[in-house]
């Protein structure tokens, strides 16, 4: 059989010229068995790019599935610094209100969402997050810089009001004394206006300044006797009489509440006390009110 021959004719359409070949046997088998390999080749050749396909779809679903953790593990920790840049900018919004503070004309508020679905997206939010957390920043800067100048300013204040309140009597002079002598009109010893009030004390207590102040004079003067007179730099100056010594000098600061002397019957006296006279703008005016506390209608007038 495989001596056998077999004839092929290739006729044309228009049949002019007849091609004929003659292939043998073992010809015929040789051109079946190599197309059979090429074909088979070729199945084979196929199934190893559809393997290597599959294997790098795989990787990449599996790298798909990693990135998108990573994502979804970026969005999460984008959104907690967005609630805390927003809970920043609360509070400089609170301090802003709190020491009146004008607004930054560049400031604004910071919002942006986060649902980026690829690195590229997410990458434009983690920049928008770095623009909002610095600008929050200059923004906190800025407030907390006006809140220590304004700190600073009602500190000053404060002082301010603080030392204006220790320069106006608002002490006893001679502690848990009793008023003897009003700021009146009396007879005795003699017809006429009682500038001052007379605070009974025993020869030798101790007298205090009952306002922060300069000391103007301080010794003998007529019938007040031993006399010290402070000036207290606000119009206020107070007047300590009757004294049985003077322990400051002309010129020297002193404190509220500060020791200046002692209780005596010096000058024309009827017998140990301190007389206590309270002048304001060269004009004097009742003690009383003033030696618990300054008196309220005082209070209110100052700023």
């Amino acid at each position: 059989m495989l001596k056998e021959r077999y004839f092929v004719k290739i006729v044309p359409q228009r049949g002019e010229t007849v091609h004929r070949f003659v292939i043998g046997s073992r010809q015929l088998v040789a051109g079946i068995a190599g197309a059979l390999l090429v074909l088979i080749g070729s199945l084979t050749f196929a199934g190893v790019q559809v393997a290597s396909a599959r294997e790098r779809a795989a990787s990449l679903a599996q790298q798909t599935g990693t990135q998108q953790g990573s994502l979804e593990r970026i969005h999460q920790q984008t959104a907690t610094l967005q609630r805390q840049l927003q809970a920043v900018q609360r509070q400089n919004q609170e301090i802003q209100q709190l020491i009146g503070a004008p607004a930054s004309p560049h400031a604004k508020k910071v919002s942006f969402a986060v649902h980026g679905a690829d690195l590229a997206a997410t990458g434009r939010e983690l920049r928008a997050l770095a623009a909002a957390s610095r600008q929050t920043g200059a923004e906190s800067n800025r407030m907390r810089s006006l809140a220590l100048r304004v700190l600073n300013i009602r500190r000053l204040g404060d002082l301010a009001r603080a030392q204006m309140l220790a320069a106006i009597p608002s002490i006893d002079p001679v502690a848990g004394a009793q008023v003897t002598g009003c700021f009146c009109w009396r007879t005795s010893p003699d017809v006429e206006f009682h500038k001052g009030v007379d605070l009974g004390a025993s020869y030798g207590e101790t007298v205090r300044a009952t306002a922060a102040g300069t000391v103007v004079a301080a010794g003998w003067d007529g019938e007040y006797g031993i006399k010290i007179d402070i000036d207290h730099g606000n119009g206020y100056h107070t007047w300590y009489a009757h004294l049985s010594r003077a322990d400051v000098q002309p010129g020297q600061h002193v404190f509220k509440s500060e020791t200046i002397g002692a209780v005596g019957a010096t000058g024309f006296s009827t017998g140990p006390h301190l007389h206590y006279q309270l002048m304001r703008d060269g004009v004097p005016i009742d003690p009383a009110p003033y030696l618990n506390g300054v008196p309220p209608n005082v209070l209110a007038s100052l700023p």
